[in-house]
């Protein structure tokens, strides 16, 4: 009971870990976070759970655009884009047995932070003068 009671812990953390959170601090900024799994462990919860996720993060400002233009829009996306990239190449130097690879973790991010990209741009179209 106690191996499957593990188990299924290691494997909530190892699905947990491979996903990725985007938080606006205002809507000038958005966060890409990269997360990877890890094969060593890095510490222990105090139940003795290994912990092995890492994750990196890049603030992608957008206050010096027009999210309301295409011009912004695209920049944003781009902006976006390349720190999600950065991020996960970085990951991918420090920790190269870590999963997913760059690609998949670069997608995965870079998909995670346009969902609240979108958001932006959508509240910038909708602004009175636009």
């Amino acid at each position: 009971m106690t191996r499957i009671v593990i188990r299924a812990v290691i494997g909530l953390l190892a699905v947990t870990a491979v996903s990725t959170v985007v938080v606006a601090e205002d809507m000038g900024e958005v966060t890409v976070q990269a997360s990877r799994v890890v094969k060593q462990t890095v510490g222990k919860t105090a139940s003795g759970v290994p912990i092995v996720d890492i994750a990196l993060s890049y603030g992608v400002s957008a206050k010096d655009l027009d999210l309301a233009s295409h011009a912004g829009a695209m920049e944003l996306q781009k902006r976006v884009a390349d720190a999600a990239r950065a991020a996960c190449k970085e990951l991918g130097r420090q920790y190269p047995d870590s999963l997913p690879g760059d690609a998949d973790c670069t997608k995965a991010a870079t998909d995670k932070a346009m969902v609240k990209v979108n958001e932006m741009l959508a509240a910038a179209a909708k602004k009175p003068g636009k």
